[in-house]
C-alpha cells in the first residue's frame, strides 16, 4: 500500500512512519524540516517537505496519494489553524482515505469524555476549535477521526483494539494510551476500515 504521512517528524508521525515502513509499505513521509525525520533508510521511504499552510506545496506532496494517515498537532509557538489547513490540503488532494488523529474529549467525544474532560480541554481555547473544524471536515468527507486519551511512552500494545464511541469504557479521565499503540491502530484501519466515516478510539486492551 502506498501511504503518504502528515507531520511525519512529530511524535506520532515518526512510529507512523517507521512502522508503515516495517510493515512493508512504501511510504511518503512529509514534514516540514525533513531531515527531522528520524526513520532508518529505506527503498520504500521517500523524505518529502512540505508545509501544510503552503497550499501549493501540500498539492505537490500528497498528489496521487493512496491513503493519508496524519499525525499532525500544534507545535509550539503554531498560530492556530494548522490542522484546519492541513485537513483541507489532505482532502484537496482526493486520496482514496484519509485517516486523522484527533484528541478524545473534542467535539463528537466531548459527551463521552464526561465534564471533566471537557473542562480541561477548554483551555486550549483556538487550538480545540482547529481540532474540531479539522475533524468535522474529515468526517464529513468520510476519513477517519481517531480520538486518543492522553499519550504515554511505550510499545505498541500487542492487546490493542479499536472501538466506536457507544464502545468506549466509561472512565472519570480517559485511559492514557502510547504513541506506538495509536500509530498501529491508525494503520490497521488503513488497511482494513472498519470505522469509514466515524470516530474510532485506540485503547491499549
Amino acid at each position: 500500500m502506498n501511504v503518504t504521512i502528515l507531520a511525519a517528524s512529530g511524535a506520532v508521525g515518526l512510529a507512523l512512519t517507521r512502522q508503515a515502513v516495517e510493515r512493508g509499505h512504501t511510504v511518503t513521509a512529509v514534514a516540514r524540516d525533513p531531515a527531522r525525520i528520524t526513520v532508518p533508510d529505506s527503498p520504500r521511504l521517500i523524505r518529502v517537505a512540505a508545509d501544510v499552510r503552503d497550499p501549493a506545496g501540500m498539492a505537490r506532496a500528497l498528489d496521487g496519494s493512496e491513503v493519508v494517515l496524519s499525525g499532525l498537532g500544534v507545535a509550539k509557538g503554531d498560530k492556530p489553524g494548522v490542522l484546519t489547513a492541513g485537513s483541507r490540503a489532505a482532502l484537496d488532494a482526493r486520496p482514496g482515505r484519509i485517516i486523522w488523529l484527533g484528541a478524545y474529549g473534542t467535539g463528537p467525544s466531548a459527551q463521552a469524555a464526561g465534564l471533566a474532560t471537557r473542562t480541561l480541554l477548554k483551555a486550549m481555547g483556538a487550538e480545540l476549535a482547529d481540532k474540531v473544524t479539522a475533524d468535522a471536515a474529515v468526517l464529513e468527507a468520510g476519513g477517519t477521526v481517531f480520538h486518543s486519551g492522553p499519550f504515554m511512552s511505550g510499545p505498541a500494545s500487542a492487546e490493542r483494539r479499536t472501538v466506536g464511541l457507544d464502545e468506549t469504557p466509561k472512565r472519570f479521565f480517559p485511559a492514557r494510551v502510547s504513541r506506538e499503540t495509536v500509530a498501529a491502530a491508525m494503520l490497521d484501519e488503513a488497511g482494513t476500515p472498519h470505522f469509514t466515516g466515524r470516530v474510532a478510539v485506540p485503547l491499549e486492551r
